[in-house]
């Protein structure tokens, strides 16, 4: 009777694994995409420290932490590109990275973020022509010559986002400007940011060094300009440099 019994259990374990399997050629979990430049994105702030994953899937790889504090000390946010729900309910959202390489992306469980927070702009920088230009809700509202990279030390190309907003960064004439935002791009070089590393889209002391490639990476923009851009760009807004 014991052995009968032990087979039994044994079956009932088997079919329990059988019943619990995901059916073969079963369709993936539905996912979201969040994200129409110049129209509406979202951003979230990060409310807790997190991992990022490379699939919403607590066993998935991890590709990096995401931390409450950006680099300069203001609450850290994160670009949402994409939603799903995994098969036990946890909510995920898809974020864009602000770490190397760029155009980094993960997956973060969203109880590990704040609401969604939507943005309508999208700022989109031109290394060629040196050209800036803001959308929002599909029209232009904003256009400035700027500064780029030299060419020893480039301006990233890709896909970011506006991750912070200083205002009267160091003293009065300082080389910033009155307004400078930090980005997600960074440089495998050097940039005009202090510790380097980080992009920042900023005013500058130095205007009629305006328009050209006259930077270590960062995107200078003339005062008056930086000005109107910050009354019109909120933090959170994509970001695209070519």
């Amino acid at each position: 009777m014991r052995g009968r019994s032990a087979l039994l259990l044994l079956g009932a374990a088997l079919l329990a694994l059988v019943v619990a399997a995901p059916a073969p050629g079963a369709a993936p979990a539905r996912v979201e995409h969040l994200q129409h430049l110049g129209r509406q994105s979202y951003f979230a702030f990060v409310n807790h420290a997190a991992t990022a994953r490379t699939r919403p899937d607590s066993g998935a790889p991890a590709v990096t932490r995401v931390t409450t504090r950006s680099p300069v000390g203001t609450d850290d946010l994160l670009l949402v590109l994409a939603r799903t729900t995994d098969a036990a309910g946890h909510r995920w959202l898809q974020v864009r990275l602000p770490v190397r390489p760029n155009g980094t992306t993960g997956w973060v469980r969203a109880s590990a973020l704040g609401e969604l927070q939507p943005v309508k702009t999208w700022l989109k920088i031109d290394t060629r022509r040196f050209r800036a230009t803001l959308v929002k809700n599909g029209k232009v509202v904003w256009r400035a010559r700027v500064g780029v990279g030299k060419r020893v030390w480039p301006t990233p190309r890709g896909q970011f986002f506006v991750r912070a907003e200083l205002r009267g960064y160091g003293s009065r004439g300082s080389f910033y400007g009155p307004v400078a935002f930090i980005t997600s791009a960074t440089s495998d070089v050097l940039t005009d940011w202090p510790g380097g590393g980080i992009v920042g889209v900023h005013g500058t002391s130095l205007p009629g060094l305006i328009p050209g490639r006259i930077s270590h990476g960062c995107v200078r923009v003339r005062n008056g300009d930086i000005l109107r851009l910050a009354k019109l760009m909120p933090v959170g807004t994509p970001l695209t440099i070519t």
